[in-house]
């Protein structure tokens, strides 16, 4: 199985210590975002986790805590984009960030580190010139450190209407304009473009549309075929990346972007990251009366015969 940490919240920026509590107990809880009391047990065990994935744009606080991973496979997409402090309120500056990708890939290799630049959205301070200036700085910097480039255009969820309310969608024709610039920065310096959820269209620029974390992907850095049961199930339409057994909790990325899906308000945020205790299963608080705790099935999808007893 894999078990994911970052669709959620970024668990390396905000929660390394707790993670690392989790990793030394063996096992951690989840509560389920839409049935708050039902709460999901998985086991920490190597045999059957096969994959660990971070999502962060931030994974400095890792990088002295690797050791206590050793015996886990692990899988890294790291976001760095141009933006400043006025959109990204609490991320570093994306030269530190690089500096961190940088360190991190010569501790678990290239192969296991993904860059994020997304979400790409335009406006008077960030207009597609400045967009091909960054991006270019990056890609000479990080080419040696990752293994592919991950885009997309911004989503406008009703979350980030909200508390964007200036950003604007990327029209087609300058998705088209940017997709081609963006593709041959990459491919002067060697480096894959692989669109997150993005259709079709941008294929004919070179970029490999299959997916981000498909599959195809894992097995590339897990370097051996995985045996994916057949009922596991996209997380969205049109997406093919296995996004689920996440044990992160909505409402809780101390980041504050502004573009941000998984938060709602920042007094929200602030609220529930006062509950985090280091020491507890869950990432936020503790359990509660009334609460069902089930424990997930884990099989391993690289020894299909070895299977954690419920």
């Amino acid at each position: 199985m894999i078990l994911n940490t970052g669709n959620r919240t970024d668990i390396p920026a905000f929660y390394s210590l707790w993670f690392l509590k989790r990793i030394q107990e063996g096992f951690v809880l989840a509560r389920n975002p839409y049935y708050p009391k039902l709460v999901t047990r998985y086991e920490l065990n190597p045999e059957v986790v096969d994959l660990i994935v971070f999502g962060t744009k931030n994974p400095k606080p890792m990088l002295d805590k690797l050791d206590a991973l050793k015996d886990f496979q692990t899988y890294w997409h790291v976001t760095i984009t141009p933006y400043g402090k006025e959109i990204e309120k609490n991320v570093p500056n994306y030269d530190e960030v690089i500096d961190s990708v940088i360190a991190l890939a010569n501790q678990v290799g290239k192969q296991r580190i993904s860059w994020r630049y997304d979400p790409i959205f335009l406006s008077n301070d960030y207009p597609k010139e400045k967009h091909y200036e960054v991006f270019e700085y990056m890609t000479k910097r990080l080419a040696n450190s990752v293994h592919q480039c991950v885009i997309s255009f911004i989503d406008l969820y009703e979350k980030t209407k909200r508390n964007f309310p200036e950003a604007k969608e990327v029209s087609l024709k300058e998705q088209y304009e940017m997709a081609e610039v963006l593709s041959q920065i990459a491919k002067e310096n060697h480096l894959l473009i692989r669109p997150c959820l993005e259709t079709e269209h941008l294929k004919q620029f070179g970029m490999d549309t299959s997916g981000c974390m498909s599959q195809k992907v894992l097995e590339e850095v897990l370097q051996e075929p995985l045996n994916v049961p057949s009922n596991t199930q996209p997380s969205r339409k049109g997406c093919s990346c296995l996004l689920g057994n996440d044990i992160g909790t909505y409402n809780t990325c101390m980041h504050f972007c502004k573009y941000c899906y998984a938060n709602y308000e920042e007094a929200l945020v602030k609220k529930n990251y006062k509950a985090h205790d280091p020491n507890s299963p869950l990432l936020i608080g503790h359990l509660e009366e009334g609460d069902e705790v089930r424990s997930a099935k884990q099989t391993s999808w690289r020894n299909k015969q070895l299977v954690l007893p419920l």
